[in-house]
């Protein structure tokens, strides 16, 4: 598809249904927008689209591992990044997977950030059901909530907040921003947003990527598995960092509001976002990747990832020090044997 054409589609999308946040995005754009003049106008404008993209979750003023509800200004925190497998192609309603997670702790002060990719088929025990499966699994039975409490029992920290998108949102965040460079490790054939078989060619090497392009190297995992497709998410997540607090950017702000839409879902307040302006300050960012380490499983023919213990225990204390949370913190993180039931169909 021609790269103009594919541009073009951002304002035919606009209606549709978007969530996302990038919370390294938003610290960038808050700074900007806090310029004079043209940030002025910004400023308000994502103002109101964030502020309407609010949702409570259920109630939950604090992670159930929090004594007290944290500030972002003055405390250490961490935030799940949710992306979706939803597109029209796949008309899913709420009942959706995650298709890529990301856990980050952000020190306040040192001003530094964690993160963490967590394999979408990783065996894990899923407190909403009270059995292991595969941890994409978790938003499927219980959306957001589900996995915020999934990711908690497996890495023993508090899930402080949570923001989430879909495969749309994606494409749109880096169409508005006339795409990112990344480096192609293959030649990929893939499928498109709407699962169109090899509808996306790249060759390796680095490259400037359009939206569906970005999307495509971010789901792909034919040729390594899924430590290496969590790699090149993280890459793209920088790529979009970076191409975001580029001086030649700023015109594009207002497009990249308009792509994180009102419907942007977030348990964060606009006066939270705005406290994480600091970690972005001069356009640079200290960020820090992890993976979490596996091998390859099947169970009754279902293929897992199973989590190496031991890997699982250094992420786990990595994550616990960045927050500086008290030694005696912890849970008890061995879970009741129940039957693996009926989760085959949810492959």
């Amino acid at each position: 598809m021609p790269v103009d054409r594919h541009y073009k589609r951002i304002a035919k999308r606009k209606k549709r249904r978007r969530r996302v946040l990038f919370f390294l995005i938003v610290p960038a754009l808050l700074i900007a927008f806090s310029a004079a003049g043209y940030g002025a106008y910004l400023y308000k404008k994502a103002e109101t689209v964030f502020s309407n993209s609010y949702k409570d979750l259920d109630g939950r003023e604090k992670s159930d591992k929090r004594d007290n509800a944290v500030n972002p200004e003055v405390d250490n925190v961490s935030v799940l990044f949710i992306g979706v497998d939803g597109s029209d192609s796949r008309d899913f309603g709420d009942k959706t997977r995650s298709d890529a997670l990301m856990l980050a702790t952000l020190n306040e002060k040192e001003k530094t950030v964690k993160l963490v990719s967590i394999p979408r088929d990783s065996f894990v025990y899923i407190p909403e059901v009270g059995y292991e499966t595969k941890i994409n699994h978790a938003h499927y039975f219980g959306g957001p909530k589900a996995t915020i409490e999934t990711v908690e029992q497996s890495l023993d920290i508090p899930v402080d907040y949570y923001v989430k998108m879909n495969f749309y949102a994606f494409m749109d965040v880096i169409d508005a921003l006339n795409g990112i460079k990344v480096d192609v490790p293959y030649e990929l054939h893939e499928k498109d947003s709407e699962d169109k078989n090899d509808a996306i060619h790249l060759l390796p090497g680095e490259q400037r990527l359009n939206g569906e392009e970005a999307l495509a190297l971010a789901r792909t995992r034919k040729l390594d598995n899924d430590i290496e497709r969590g790699k090149r998410q993280q890459e793209i997540i920088k790529a979009i960092m970076k191409r975001a607090v580029s001086a030649n950017s700023v015109s594009k702000y207002d497009d990249i509001i308009e792509a994180i839409g009102s419907n942007m879902e977030t348990n964060m307040t606009f006066d939270e976002m705005k406290a994480l302006t600091s970690y972005g300050l001069n356009g640079k960012l200290d960020l820090e990747t992890l993976t979490l380490a596996g091998e390859d499983d099947y169970i009754d023919g279902t293929y897992y990832w199973s989590l190496d213990e031991e890997n699982l225990d250094e992420v786990s204390e990595t994550l616990k020090s960045h927050l500086e949370l008290n030694k005696d913190f912890s849970m008890d993180n061995k879970q009741p044997e129940e039957d693996n039931n009926d989760v085959d169909s949810l492959e």
